[in-house]
């Protein structure tokens, strides 16, 4: 059975990944963050894809965690590598991926799980998700980012507690605090991903990795260099040409 599904929505120029292990929760190993990863590379190349949308079969599980069975006898130095190769070859690839990768969290998303959509520029939420980092009640922390990025997202008080109490919260305390930007019902998830993937087209594929870059820069010491390098670099791309023509003439842009 295949790791992960996919597909392309042409009318959306929109790529869908779907994690494919729904007996085992959607559950992470390192044959499905090496396929996820093949397939990002893939997709990075292809100009007719304009956004990605990652999720998981079946209405039970996103992702579930990772899959403890497999790192179970890991020794330091293993888990060590572990944790730096999977942010490598997945995690930090999703952050800084120069198309929009929305998470349709369609179940469970716990540990791994939602460190991935936390990997994510947008979260969107089935209403009957659960949502949590729970690896201190393993013995252990969320080691594929969770510690940095849940901060990032929700403040480091909500993201202390919900680290050190393993804390499970359902979708909406979720859109409360800010970790997933939508919640629908389940039967709505993908369609409203779709939407969302939909408004993209009114940017320019260069504006939006421009974007992502200068947005992920935002806690470095030379953010704010960063943002001046890319809003530059934009004036030379014939989309930005396209887009004031566009302006001037008062109409929508037609952008390559």
């Amino acid at each position: 059975m295949r790791m992960i599904n996919y597909k392309e929505n042409p009318e959306h120029k929109t790529a869908i990944i779907e994690i494919n292990r729904p007996k085992q929760l959607n559950a992470l190993n390192n044959e499905v963050i090496t396929e996820l990863s093949n397939k990002l590379n893939i997709i990075e190349k292809n100009s007719t894809i304009r956004s990605v949308i990652i999720t998981g079969v079946g209405d039970k599980a996103f992702v579930a965690g990772a899959d403890i069975k497999e790192f179970q006898n890991f020794t330091k130095e293993r888990a060590i590598e572990l944790s730096k190769s999977g942010k490598i070859k997945l995690f930090n690839k999703i952050s800084h991926f120069p198309k929009p990768v929305l998470s349709a969290i369609n179940g469970y998303a716990l540990g791994g799980g939602l460190e991935l959509a936390l990997s994510t520029h947008i979260r969107v939420s089935s209403s009957s998700a659960k949502l949590g980092l729970p690896e201190c009640s393993l013995g252990l922390i969320p080691g594929y980012s969770g510690t940095q990025k849940l901060p990032q997202v929700i403040g480091v008080n909500l993201a202390m507690e919900m680290i050190l109490t393993s804390k499970i919260i359902n979708a909406e305390e979720a859109y409360r605090i800010g970790l997933v930007n939508h919640v629908v019902a389940q039967k709505d998830l993908l369609d409203k991903c779709l939407k969302i993937c939909k408004l993209f087209h009114g940017a320019s594929p260069e504006s939006l990795s421009s974007a992502i870059k200068s947005i992920n820069s935002c806690y470095l010491h030379n953010g704010n260099d960063i943002e001046s390098t890319e809003f530059g670099a934009l004036f030379e791309t014939d989309n930005f040409k396209e887009g004031v023509n566009a302006f001037m003439q008062k109409r929508k842009p037609n952008f390559n």
